[in-house]
């Protein structure tokens, strides 16, 4: 990331404005009013080094637990996946699974507050190694049920294909779909 002017101002975000490179668009989702029970990602070119995730998400299930966010790669089902989440100061870990669940998204009981999430997912396209990914996501509620969470989470897909499609899904023991209105973008990264 480059900076790439300096303003004088008050606020630090008015002095520094920073201008990404080598990020391109490569699509987008938006929920509509239906809600969505999964978003897929497929067709993704093997153009990049990277790809990075960025979402605004909420779940429209009943209730007002988190729900995690969980996603798939290449439709992958087996226990290929391993996993570390960090969300406040409990850690949790999962070592063969059939999904990685990094992150947490808010729940529609949560008066409207959706959570941000950013996906790296590195070297994605290269045949030669399993994949490895991060995630950041959080959220801050303050209602009569205040609530708050801050999650970092690291995972692996123990294959070496080409990741040529994403899949997320919410799981909940809620039976939810993602809202409308919840929103994923796929970036790939050239350098």
């Amino acid at each position: 990331m480059t900076i790439r002017s300096f303003k004088d101002s008050d606020s630090f975000w008015d002095r520094v404005t920073v201008l990404p490179s080598g990020f391109e668009s490569i699509a987008t989702v938006e929920v509509g009013s239906g809600g969505a029970s999964s978003i897929t990602f497929s067709s993704i070119p093997a153009d990049y080094k990277h790809l990075q995730i960025r979402a605004v998400a909420q779940d429209n299930g009943a209730g007002t637990d988190a729900r995690a966010l969980v996603l798939r790669f290449n439709s992958d089902t087996d226990s290929n996946y391993a996993m570390h989440q960090f969300y406040n100061i409990t850690g949790y870990t999962e070592t063969s699974a059939n999904y990685l669940y990094l992150t947490q998204i808010t729940e529609s009981g949560r008066t409207g507050v959706f959570a941000p999430v950013l996906i790296d997912i590195f070297n994605y396209a290269n045949t030669s190694n399993f994949k490895t990914l991060r995630a950041i996501g959080g959220y801050f509620i303050n209602t009569s049920g205040v609530a708050d969470e801050f999650d970092f989470g690291s995972g692996l897909w123990r294959s070496t294909s080409a990741i040529t499609s994403i899949t997320f899904d919410v799981r909940t023991s809620f039976a939810g779909n993602f809202s409308q209105y919840s929103h994923f973008s796929l970036y790939g990264i050239r350098d």
